[in-house]
């Protein structure tokens, strides 16, 4: 239900427009570095597979690893970020996955490529979660649904600008003696190095170190953060990997997880093999490419919208449910609708679905875990999610596809995930708001 929304002041909106404009840009580049790192393996494949002499199951396989090891280090990784401060520990990893990126451009058979694939999730593990937990230091919760939106536009911006881009470095093959793949990981790697130097410089861990804001600023975000977090659900007694221990217990953290599995396997999935995909119709590199970009640009507007309209009302169960409806919708469709156009229409509402989730999901599930759980909390949900929607979906659509060559039926399991995580959400938002009630009306008495 919509709650009333109190004018922000002038020194609220003051503070806030400076922290918007610090931290968001920055961050939005480098987020979108790592998507165009981890995913220009999509365009690479145009050329990769046949060089490589892999099957797409293979492939699906060497491409799914980023996403195993990425469980594996993601809490680690976020947790560490905590001990050692998110501007050290985001360059190093921004540093570390740059140069393994770039890496890919010499990998030299199929054991390399799943080498080289897995040593990359362990890379860049823990980044998006990082930056999800960095921004709860400096945004109060009636910002976080638009800005995380905001930061999530790098998803689907990645690939509006990488598809032509990869387009367009897939014809620089033969150039210097590299075939164009090649060129397009050193190319799309070596900018991540260098805004991973930039942190270092850049970056401010938390607020009350801002000399960039003035006093007063400094002192009404302080204020207004640590007032939220003496209001939000009571933390565990236990921190670091005993609250991380204690979240494995928590049914609701795995709901979350299976639900975020829905939107990640879209994502993941899609940026693997829709330019395959796409190719099947005909397309040359260069249209594959263009054509590719075009459902991630209508993803890139409608996702800032949603998360904006979701902060406007205050409602988070619908705004995230209904994402995850309009994917299944989107992967059904693929088994009456055959043409290119058809296919781009459904591919949109798919990624728009996919990556408007992410906005009400992230400030919907930020607000439900207890201030000493965060850091853990986020991690596992995101660290799970990737290994269903990333490292099992991926698998599981290169054997179909391999077994059926039916695209519809090797896109089926992830419309089925998505309903269910739907479901999820609508139910454990209405058990949270009863458990709300619940004690609102004992503290009352």
């Amino acid at each position: 239900m919509a709650e009333a929304v109190t004018a922000p002041s002038a020194l609220e909106q003051t503070t806030m427009r400076r922290v918007t404009w610090r931290i968001m840009p920055f961050m939005m580049i480098c987020y979108l570095f790592a998507i165009l790192d981890r995913g220009n393996v999509g365009m690479a494949s145009l050329q990769m597979v046949q060089d490589l002499k892999m099957s797409k199951a293979a492939f699906g396989f060497g491409a799914s690893l980023f996403f195993f090891s990425y469980f594996l280090m993601e809490v680690p990784s976020n947790l560490a970020l905590q001990r050692f401060g998110a501007r050290r520990w985001i360059a190093r990893i921004m540093i570390t996955w740059g140069v393994i990126s770039a890496g890919m451009a010499f990998v030299q058979g199929q054991n390399s490529f799943y080498v080289m694939r897995f040593i990359l999730g362990a890379a860049e593990a823990g980044f998006f979660p990082g930056v999800l937990l960095y921004l709860t230091y400096w945004l109060p919760a009636n910002y976080r649904g638009r800005l995380i939106a905001l930061f999530g536009i790098s998803i689907p911006a990645a690939t509006f600008i990488g598809s032509p881009l990869g387009g367009l470095l897939l014809s620089l093959d033969g150039m210097l003696g590299l075939r164009g793949w090649q060129w397009l990981f050193i190319v799309e790697g070596v900018p991540s190095v260098l805004l991973g130097l930039l942190c270092l410089s850049f970056l401010t861990d938390k607020p009350e170190q801002a000399r960039w804001l003035s006093d007063g600023e400094r002192a009404w975000l302080c204020t207004e953060l640590e007032r939220e977090k003496a209001g939000r659900p009571a933390a565990s007694a236990q921190t670091g990997w005993g609250s991380f221990l204690h979240l494995l217990r928590n049914p609701y953290v795995w709901a979350m997880a299976l639900a975020c599995s829905g939107a990640s396997a879209a994502g993941s999935v899609l940026g693997v093999w829709q330019p395959q995909f796409l190719k099947s119709f005909g397309l040359t590199n260069l249209e594959t490419g263009l054509i590719n970009s075009i459902p991630y640009g209508i993803a890139c507007v409608l996702m800032v919208l949603w998360g904006r309209h979701s902060d406007k009302t205050k409602e988070r169960r619908w705004h995230t449910a209904l994402t995850l409806l309009l994917i299944a919708c989107g992967f059904l469709g693929v088994f009456v609708i055959h043409s290119l156009i058809g296919t781009v229409i459904l591919l949109s509402l798919v990624l728009v679905g996919a990556y408007a989730f992410k906005g009400p999901f992230w400030a919907l599930t930020s607000g439900w875990l207890g201030a000493g759980s965060v850091a853990a909390g986020l991690a596992m949900i995101n660290a799970v999610s990737n290994l269903i929607g990333g490292g099992l979906m991926v698998n599981i659509y290169g054997s179909v596809l391999d077994a059926t060559g039916n695209y519809g039926l090797a896109l089926l399991p992830i419309a089925i995930v998505t309903v269910v995580g739907a479901s999820l959400i609508l139910f454990i938002s209405r058990q949270k708001r009863a458990e709300t009630l619940s004690a609102v009306v004992a503290k009352g008495a």
